[in-house]
């Protein structure tokens, strides 16, 4: 939690002025009722105008006071709270961005989403109530008991007899509401899971004929939130006649009593007005104490959730003290590397070792499951390795701040991502600065330019959110051209051809190693024709190398290797 109170430190004198202004509302309230008093006994009662005017105008101007700081304390109030809230959720994005995707697979991304929105809300609402409540109810309810005491001693066994009833009242509330108010944020992420896999996966739960099954999926945590929603919100529904009948109720009985009281000539009319003004300040004190208390819960596990975030530290952390290679030339080398992803049995990668050399192509193939997108994943430490090392021109990735790490490598992952905006900006992503005409070479070398020079707008038109508005080869080539647009020493290519016809991936090999230089690349790839020309492929075998060396080398010596390309080509087609 103390990871959520230090955003409050910077906002310390603005809650300071809060507090300030809800006690001088608070100390005006209080007031009013003598004044009221002092109206009908020494001015209607006695028949004193020049009483009644004086004192009347002292309760417009408190008023006025009292008006004014209200207004003020609950702008002032929103404010920080609003503000609060604001840097909770940039701490949040803050701190998720810097997961790896160890910390990733711990959260699932609805939860992310409902913890950076709907709970930072919860906390926000909580917070305006509290800084206008947590001065107001102790001085009113303390206030009211001793004016209330210092009026008539005698009748306040009204007022306790009526905060006892509101006690056990909001003690059957406590009992059954804070039970399910605990459930609901977790309801709230079950039902915005259901709704984000529906929303991505439309195609193929049309193409499966599954609409009815995931409409049952999304009815039923539709259902168990409102079910959950309206047991609350009727809780609280019956809390507010309940509470206008105990009122009611109080100040029935502070009129019987007191009437009685004034007809003996044991109290005055103005007094027991001023009796059930302060009774009804008491009762309405303990009331927001209550309410406080009852919104509490939820927001304290919204806060949890929130702090569990913030919390939590990424497995893959920048060195102290980072090192820089000494040259940039590009020049991977695995030495013994084993990995096994978190809660595994077994290791996803054992004993691999390779070096990529700089200008040249380092294919990597294998069936699927054999570890080959792992391998990739380790060079820009996505997940870092469990043993063994990794170097780029001699220095471990371990060693280099993960910024300059991954500025040394244009990665393309196995499913291209594209943002909302246009085609030239997801160009443009990783080198913002780029001119056009490199951004139309990024995108003639990936065979981009084509489609993009048939689009009414060209490179302008616009991409809607998560590239639905392109085709599967479309964004796979706009994904290469990103990562070409930036220029950098190392290209990783995770099986980032599949979605591409024989064609267009041969014509963007060969302008690949056109273009390419002395940079060094990386591809993962399914086809034998792909990797086919490369200098260097790698097979892999159950997380194992084996066997490493050129098409020619490895249909000689590599089973595995020749079994895979007899698989997708003839005898005469790999000659």
């Amino acid at each position: 939690m103390r990871r959520i109170a230090k955003y409050l430190k910077p906002y310390l004198w603005q809650i300071a002025a809060v507090l300030a202004l809800v006690f001088v509302q608070a100390m005006t309230d209080l007031q009013l009722p003598d004044y009221m008093s002092q109206i009908v006994n020494q001015g209607v009662l006695a028949g004193d105008t020049g009483a009644i005017l004086a004192t009347g105008l002292k309760m417009i101007g408190i008023t006025l006071l009292g008006s004014v700081c209200t207004i003020a304390s609950g702008y002032l109030a929103s404010r920080v709270a609003t503000a609060y809230a604001r840097d909770l959720r940039a701490a949040v994005f803050d701190r998720v961005e810097q997961f790896s995707l160890t910390e990733f697979n711990k959260f699932s991304t609805a939860s992310l989403i409902t913890r950076s929105t709907n709970d930072v809300q919860q906390v926000m609402m909580v917070m305006i109530i509290f800084l206008r409540m947590i001065v107001m109810a102790p001085i009113m309810a303390v206030g009211g008991i001793l004016k209330a005491v210092e009026t008539n001693p005698s009748m306040t066994w009204i007022v306790a007899a009526a905060v006892a009833c509101l006690f056990v009242l909001m003690g059957l509330l406590f009992t059954l509401g804070m039970p399910k108010m605990k459930i609901m944020q977790k309801l709230v992420d079950r039902l915005n899971l259901v709704t984000r896999e529906n929303l991505t996966g439309m195609r193929v739960i049309r193409a499966f004929n599954t609409e009815p099954y995931e409409e049952q999926r999304l009815d039923k945590a539709n259902r168990d939130l409102t079910k959950t929603s309206l047991f609350v919100n009727r809780l609280m529904t019956i809390m507010q006649p309940m509470m206008m009948l105990l009122m009611n109720a109080t100040t029935v009985l502070i009129i019987w009593v007191g009437a009685n009281a004034v007809g003996a000539g044991t109290m005055q009319v103005g007094d027991m007005m001023a009796f059930m003004q302060y009774a009804m300040q008491i009762m309405f004190s303990f009331l927001m104490v209550s309410m406080i208390f009852i919104m509490i819960p939820r927001a304290s596990v919204s806060a949890g959730r929130i702090a569990d975030v913030l919390e939590t530290v990424p497995t893959i952390t920048d060195p102290k003290a980072p090192k820089t290679t000494a040259q940039a030339n590009g020049l991977v080398e695995f030495k013994d590397v084993t990995f096994a992803y978190p809660g595994a049995e077994a290791p996803a990668l054992e004993h691999i070792s390779f070096t990529a050399r700089p200008g040249q192509t380092t294919a990597i193939i294998g069936s699927t499951g054999s570890g080959k997108s792992t391998i990739v994943n380790l060079l820009p430490r996505f997940y870092d390795v469990t043993g063994g090392d990794i170097l780029i021109d001699g220095v471990s990735v371990k060693q280099m701040s993960q910024h300059a790490l991954r500025e040394k490598i244009g990665f393309v992952p196995q499913k291209g991502v594209l943002f909302t905006g246009t085609i030239r900006s997801n160009i443009a992503y990783g080198a913002p600065g780029i001119s056009e005409e490199e951004i139309y070479k990024a995108a003639d070398i990936a065979q981009a330019t084509e489609f993009i020079s048939n689009l009414p707008e060209g490179l302008d038109t616009p991409i809607a959110q998560g590239g639905t508005n392109v085709s599967g080869g479309q964004k796979q080539r706009l994904s290469i051209a990103r990562a070409l647009a930036k220029k950098p020493e190392i290209y990783v290519f995770d099986d980032s051809f599949s979605a591409l016809d024989f064609k267009t991936d041969a014509a963007l090999r060969a302008a690949l190693k056109q273009n390419m230089g002395q940079a060094t690349c990386l591809l993962v790839a399914q086809r034998i024709s792909t990797v086919v020309e490369a200098e260097q492929i790698i097979v892999l075998e159950e997380g194992k190398i084996a066997g490493i060396g050129t098409h020619k080398e490895l249909m000689q010596t590599c089973q595995v290797y020749r079994e895979i390309a007899l698989s997708q080509l003839t005898e005469e087609e790999l000659a």
